[in-house]
């Protein structure tokens, strides 16, 4: 019988990297990363002992920052590498920014990811770099929960931005999935209707709620039962983790339960806060056409089903296996 079937949950420790709340295409990360480690207390404190030796920093405590300088890359590469002391005991779940809000606008107005994935890798060809870029800030504005000046603006500046795109690139692909997002202009009204009579609980643009549903979920394989240790964030208020518990059990995790510490009180989650850091850079790396091929492929193993990931490209990078196939929605978050 696995561990924690039937018994003592076996407990996951957890952190992420790259969080910029709703702000998916003006913050100052284009991916976001959740981390998750199963490892022992007393493995993982010798492990952050041994980064401390090696690195030498004088640093109280110490961040994915200090792997990520190139002069302790040999420590890095130890750090990822089969026989180091994350492999078969740690996973990461990474998120590509601008395809989660393509994702959450087309699932809204249409419950198509089928569309999400055409319209991301047709929009930029065909409305250019600056039409784009126009495009998802309209796109995360109309569905961020925070509503900055007239209720109405939102809906107006995306609808307006989409019918223009919608005239100057008739014919192309992109454009005819914006046809289709135009024609569902009602949902889009009723659904910033819905945000001024109640705040949505659990925003549709934030990546971490879902992620750590997934990582439950991932981590339960067999009938596991799995204790999720996580590192404390703002926006898991004791609402959103038991939203995070009513979600994991429907999508098959054994979730146990959930508790929040300071990452520098559990070594296991300082762990996990170096993977997503480590990750998310080197997966934006990727992304951006600036990818280390040694360091991607010591990321691969940690990295499991592609998530939420639209470039084609650095997705074949990142998760070879997954060429061919199209991205997988994550848990679905409007409620």
């Amino acid at each position: 019988m696995p561990d924690g079937a039937g018994g003592v949950p076996v407990e996951i420790a957890c952190d992420e990297s790259g969080s910029d709340g709703e702000n998916l295409t003006g913050g100052n990360t284009d991916v976001f990363a959740h981390a998750s480690v199963r490892i022992p207390v007393e493995s993982a404190a010798a492990s952050v002992r041994e980064v401390r030796n090696r690195i030498r920093s004088p640093a109280e405590e110490y961040k994915a920052g200090h792997l990520l300088r190139e002069k302790h890359r040999a420590v890095l590469e130890w750090l990822l590498a089969p026989a180091g002391p994350l492999h078969g005991r740690a996973r990461v779940q990474l998120t590509e920014k601008a395809f989660l809000v393509v994702d959450r606008v087309v699932g809204l107005l249409l419950d198509d990811p089928g569309a999400a994935v055409v319209l991301f890798r047709a929009g930029r060809p065909a409305f250019g770099d600056a039409g784009w870029r126009e495009f998802l800030r309209a796109a995360n504005r109309l569905l961020r929960a925070r509503n900055d000046g007239a209720p109405e603006g939102p809906v107006d500046e995306f609808f307006g931005l989409a019918e223009r795109l919608l005239r100057a690139h008739a014919g192309t692909e992109a454009a005819r999935v914006l046809a289709r997002l135009v024609a569902a202009r009602p949902r889009a009204d009723t659904y910033r209707g819905g945000l001024l009579e109640r705040p949505a609980l659990i925003p549709v643009l934030n990546p971490l709620l879902p992620a750590i549903v997934r990582t439950a979920a991932d981590w339960s394989g067999d009938g596991r039962l799995v204790y999720l240790v996580h590192d404390r964030q703002n926006m898991l208020t004791p609402e959103r983790i038991a939203w995070i518990e009513e979600t994991a059990r429907p999508a098959g995790a054994g979730l146990a339960g959930m508790r929040l510490v300071a990452a520098r009180d559990d070594p296991r989650v300082q762990l996990a806060d170096f993977l997503a850091g480590i990750a998310r850079k080197i997966a934006s790396d990727e992304l951006n056409g600036r990818g280390d091929a040694r360091l991607t492929a010591l990321l691969r193993p940690y990295t499991g089903d592609a998530a939420l990931w639209g470039d084609a490209r650095s997705r074949a990078a990142i998760w070879p296996a997954a060429e061919g196939a199209e991205p997988s929605p994550e848990i679905n978050s409007r409620v």
